[in-house]
């Protein structure tokens, strides 16, 4: 069972994504009228802050709809191991479109740190209203999409929650600035904020980075690692689960966004013929896909030949 066909199998899937991914795009454009509205009403460093971080969130939540799309497309004769790697590369875009955002926030704080804050005020109540309202928003959406992302192995789905929870923090700490700075007269607390939220968008944008990073070059996932490490030694020695094997070695995996890849050889009795090895192979490679969730197994079967082992006589080893 490839990963491929186990998409195709499961369209439902590729509507809910899309679905979520659509009511993610639609709320982030509504979300940055009201946010900027509330900038031009305060003229606040920190709202500037969370309206900017909201203009990632509608170009990040239009890459991630474009590439949930991309990524349920079947393999085909370009792309024999599917489009599920684009998910990757929307997670690290998004990353990027942070760590930009966390950099131009900084600088407009620095800008009124020196400079000096200047806040109309008077109209602090009502911008706090709209961003109050907007965070809320964006907490409930962004879990929801966490939650989605999760379920379905989607990456894009799950970056794009992240951002707008990152989103709803950053809305909570401008309600905070400018509550003090209503309550003290010291308008310094707010660029003091945009400061705060500048690092909190940074330290975010690095995890979508490092994260996106690692599935483009193909980073070993330790937690797949030790599942499928723990079904081929399940299955050692004369002591192990049907079907037995002598031995593995050659053990690789690797991601295409949610799809598991994984590849192996094994060492069985060489008293076996061609079907019974191939069968062999092929139990344990649908316990192993069933394990991962998305994903296609291949393994190569050869004669156990090296020595003493419980399961044939020979003694076998693995790596």
């Amino acid at each position: 069972m490839s990963a491929p066909d186990l998409v195709s199998s499961r369209p439902d899937v590729t509507r809910q994504e899309v679905r979520a991914a659509i009511l993610s795009l639609v709320v982030g454009v509504v979300l940055l009228v009201v946010k900027l509205i509330a900038y031009l009403l305060t003229d606040s460093s920190a709202i500037f802050s969370d309206a900017l971080e909201s203009i990632v969130n509608v170009l990040a939540s239009g890459l991630a709809l474009y590439s949930i799309v991309l990524a349920h497309r079947p393999a085909d004769v370009d792309h024999p191991y599917g489009h599920g790697k684009v998910e990757f590369m929307s997670a690290g875009f998004e990353g990027g479109m942070m760590m930009l955002a966390a950099l131009v926030i900084l600088l407009r704080a620095i800008e009124q740190l020196v400079g000096g804050a200047q806040i109309v005020t008077g109209q602090i109540p009502l911008g706090l209203a709209l961003v109050g309202g907007a965070g809320t928003v964006n907490l409930v959406i962004g879990l929801y999409l966490v939650q989605r992302g999760r379920r379905n192995g989607s990456i894009t789905l799950e970056a794009d929650g992240r951002h707008l929870l990152t989103d709803a923090v950053t809305s909570a700490g401008v309600l905070i600035a400018l509550g003090l700075v209503k309550l003290t007269r010291w308008p310094r607390l707010d660029p003091v904020a945009a400061l705060l939220v500048a690092a909190w968008v940074a330290r975010e944008a690095w995890s979508l980075l490092r994260r996106s990073a690692a599935g483009l070059m193909d980073e070993r996932d330790v937690a797949d690692d030790n599942t499928v490490r723990n079904i081929l030694d399940s299955h050692i020695g004369a002591t192990g689960k049907e079907p037995r094997i002598c031995s593995y070695h050659k053990l690789r995996m690797r991601h295409t966004g949610r799809y598991h890849w994984v590849d192996f050889h094994i060492m069985v009795r060489p008293d076996l013929d061609v079907r019974q090895g191939h069968e062999i192979a092929s139990a344990i490679e649908y316990e192993i896909e069933l394990a991962l969730g998305v994903g296609n197994a291949t393994a190569h079967v050869e004669p156990c030949v090296e020595g003493e082992c419980a399961t044939c006589g020979r003694k076998a080893t693995k790596t």
